[in-house]
């Protein structure tokens, strides 16, 4: 007889939705995809053929940032950055009702640098925040990652997590803004300075824009505007590019993470604060408490005309945390193929043209 104690099964995690969400998705003619780190997690949202909320989610272990291209995917897991394939044509659908089929083709190994936030430049190039060695990075063919850009702050490039970059903004296909959690130059001295000092930082002149943040994530560029999560105060925000004025555009209540946009809609992730000491003493906890709420772990579509939360997902259970969102434009329902699946085995798709013998 063992003298091993069992370990209870994991919670299931319960998902609902707003009452208008498929008909949002199907209106504005696109569909989501999501990531928790906690558990691992891609998910995709999309509505079927019958006007129902699909959900589908595969395992990608730490998944990270999320950024989607027309037919593709990237995402960032623990030790390796993801390029997932759609393999479907225009007519096609995989178990009657998905229209894109995004299987991954390759996996280029980074090792364990915290990646955050991923994009692709107008070249084609991979960048990350590489929050470990706190600098902007892209992938090499021989090492695991090159610098392309790091704070004027930071003194130089070592696996410390000195002020915790974590967001990314694009603009013109290249990098424009970074968030930083502080500007500190020592061993996760971040953690420190979680209640103000945030940073947000144009990259292309080093300037600071604002530095009157708590706990910045995902600075954006949509419509010729800088948009960031103030995630220590549980706002979403727009930031004026030359003075570092700040406007609340939307509370949500919640520890802000990701954040997309599709027309005049932004989407948030938003997760459970941790009861423990990077998460307490923040102004979120406050205002939660002045507006008598409970943190939600989900997703909120907000119309940035007015303020409102239009449409939402909550996710109740063993996911808590949430990280990265993208908007997944003209996509009706989409599905992943997962690393660990035996779909991967069997998937096999190839180019119906034959290409050259010999190279060109």
């Amino acid at each position: 007889m063992s003298n091993s104690m069992s370990m209870p099964p994991p919670l299931p995690t319960a998902l609902s939705v707003s009452r208008g969400l498929a008909g949002w998705m199907l209106q504005n003619r696109c569909s989501l995809a999501f990531t928790s780190y906690q558990t691992g997690q891609l998910f995709l949202v999309g509505t079927t053929p019958a006007g129902v909320v699909s959900f589908h989610q595969q395992n990608f272990q730490r998944a990270m940032g999320v950024h989607a291209r027309p037919g593709r995917l990237y995402l960032g897991a623990l030790h390796q950055i993801w390029r997932l394939e759609n393999v479907l044509g225009p007519a096609q659908l995989a178990n009657d009702h998905h229209d894109r089929l995004f299987v991954p083709r390759n996996a280029q190994t980074v090792g364990d640098v915290d990646i955050h936030e991923v994009a692709v430049d107008r070249g084609g190039r991979l960048v990350f925040v590489n929050t470990k060695y706190s600098c902007l990075a892209t992938v090499s063919p021989v090492h695991g990652f090159q610098p392309l850009w790091k704070p004027s702050f930071i003194s130089r490039l070592a696996p410390e997590d000195r002020c915790h970059l974590n967001g990314l903004a694009m603009e013109d296909e290249a990098p424009a803004y970074v968030s930083a959690v502080s500007r500190s130059d020592v061993l996760t001295g971040w953690r420190s300075r979680r209640h103000e000092g945030g940073v947000v930082i144009d990259v292309r002149t080093d300037r600071i824009v604002t530095d009157q943040l708590s706990m910045p994530h995902s600075p954006r560029i949509h419509d010729g505007q800088l948009w960031a999560l103030d995630s220590g105060r549980g706002y979403l925000i727009r930031i004026d590019r030359q003075t570092g004025a700040t406007e609340n555009v939307a509370f949500c209540p919640g520890f802000l993470r990701g954040l997309a946009f599709h027309g005049p809609f932004a989407m948030v992730t938003v997760s459970l604060p941790r009861h423990e000491g990077t998460f307490t003493g923040l102004d979120l906890a406050d205002t939660l408490s002045a507006k008598d709420s409970d943190p939600w772990c989900g997703v909120f579509i907000i119309d940035t005309r007015t303020g409102d939360t239009v449409e939402w997902i909550r996710l109740e259970g063993a996911i808590t945390e949430l990280f990265d969102i993208a908007a997944l434009p003209g996509v009706a329902c989409p599905m992943a193929v997962g690393i660990d699946s035996p779909d991967m085995q069997t998937m096999i798709t190839f180019d119906p043209e034959f290409g050259p013998l010999a190279p060109a």
